[in-house]
């Protein structure tokens, strides 16, 4: 395919499917592919944006929509989701994962394999879920985090999620990995939270991948080396 093109391609809008390095924000992320896609098509402006985000601390599917296609934004963020989440028990964080030190030890004796994975199918269906005061929630015009790491308090208000889905994958203690499908709007660091409360201890979330997001994969997304490999061929064919 010719530059000119694939450039015609993305103005007229194209659903890209990308692996989040660690660390990186979600603004990193799409500020980065815009970049990318500008600088080998020779595209002077470009809309670029994603559909969900995801923490610094989470790897894995982000859905990232050009030129028109970025109108469509707001249906795919209302995608299921599944992630497959490794969490830290007996232990807690402010930030309900590695994000913040932690600041609590519980007691772990009375945690079986058999407890988690009772404790894991309480929480099929629809549950009200409390965000997490460090995340990306819209408070007054902020977004939460933005007021949790200067110690300001803001009450944040629960909302309705639904858990279609959960499995324990692997019972290392005192880490377990569960996968989790699940509706838009779902902290899994809430539920990381959440779990160790229902066990009557505590934990947090140490990693995170989300692997799908409706009919997306992450096995069919880019990584940035691949991607910048597609643009440059494209531009020497």
């Amino acid at each position: 395919m010719m530059e000119s093109e694939k450039k015609s391609i993305f103005e007229e809008g194209q659903i890209l499917l990308f692996d989040k390095p660690l660390y990186w924000t979600s603004f990193d992320l799409v500020n980065k592919v815009r970049i990318m896609i500008r600088s080998a098509l020779g595209i002077k402006k470009i809309k670029v944006g994603h559909a969900g985000t995801l923490d610094p601390l989470a790897t894995g599917l982000m859905v990232i929509c050009t030129g028109k296609a970025t109108k469509m934004v707001n249906n795919l963020i209302g995608l299921d989701k599944e992630y497959i989440a490794t969490i830290f028990l007996g232990k807690t964080t402010p930030s309900f994962d590695l994000e913040t030190p932690i600041d609590a030890v519980f007691p772990t004796d009375h945690i079986t394999k058999e407890l988690v994975e009772a404790t894991l199918r309480k929480f099929l269906g629809k549950n009200e879920q409390m965000p997490p005061s460090h995340s990306a929630k819209s408070i007054d015009g902020k977004r939460a985090y933005e007021y949790a790491r200067k110690g300001i308090d803001k009450e944040l208000k629960p909302s309705v999620i639904e858990i279609f889905d959960i499995e324990l994958l692997d019972y290392n203690f005192p880490e377990i990995k569960i996968r989790v499908h699940c509706g838009k709007g779902t902290y899994i660091r809430s539920l990381a939270r959440d779990i160790g409360l229902a066990l009557e201890s505590g934990a947090y979330l140490s990693s995170l991948v989300r692997t799908s997001s409706g009919p997306y994969k992450l096995e069919d997304a880019f990584n940035l080396e691949d991607f910048e490999f597609f643009l440059t061929q494209t531009k020497q064919s």
